[in-house]
């Protein structure tokens, strides 16, 4: 079933992008559309798994990001990002995780997805209280995941 990867390999990407997703606060799975989606308080999406969607070839994600990041990413890697169907209107991005992707960097993807369109209050427990000033302080997690 869908396109040129593995089952195996799908099953594995969507292990790796649930693990991503439930780590987030008050994050929960279920269904969409007929395909594993992870949301806010069982409410808004932050992101959908995509294998072969309608035929369209990409294995990933679509998810949330924040306004103008969908055409920078999909102008300058149009292989990897693209727009997707239903909600790219919204600003949304596809990301195509069927070729070695980048776990740190998918990682980074689905939190700012979450912090798009996750309450403020949950968003102090994945950004940290906010120092003006501190930019080169931040986690020492780089790379983690």
């Amino acid at each position: 079933m869908g396109g040129d990867w593995s089952e195996a390999t799908a099953d594995a990407v969507l292990d790796e992008v649930r693990r991503i997703c439930l780590a987030l606060p008050e994050v929960t799975e279920r269904p969409s559309h007929g395909s594993p989606a992870w949301f806010v308080r069982d409410k808004k999406t932050i992101a959908m798994f995509v294998d072969d969607h309608h035929g369209d070839g990409h294995l990933g994600v679509w998810c949330a990001a924040p306004p103008g990041v969908q055409a920078t990413l999909v102008e300058s890697e149009p292989d990897r990002f693209y727009r997707p169907p239903y909600v790219g209107h919204r600003g949304w991005i596809g990301v195509d995780l069927a070729t070695d992707p980048d776990w740190g960097e998918v990682a980074a993807i689905l939190t700012e997805a979450y912090l798009c369109v996750a309450p403020a209050t949950l968003r102090k427990l994945v950004e940290g209280p906010a120092e003006k000033g501190s930019a080169d302080e931040g986690p020492a997690d780089k790379g983690a995941g």
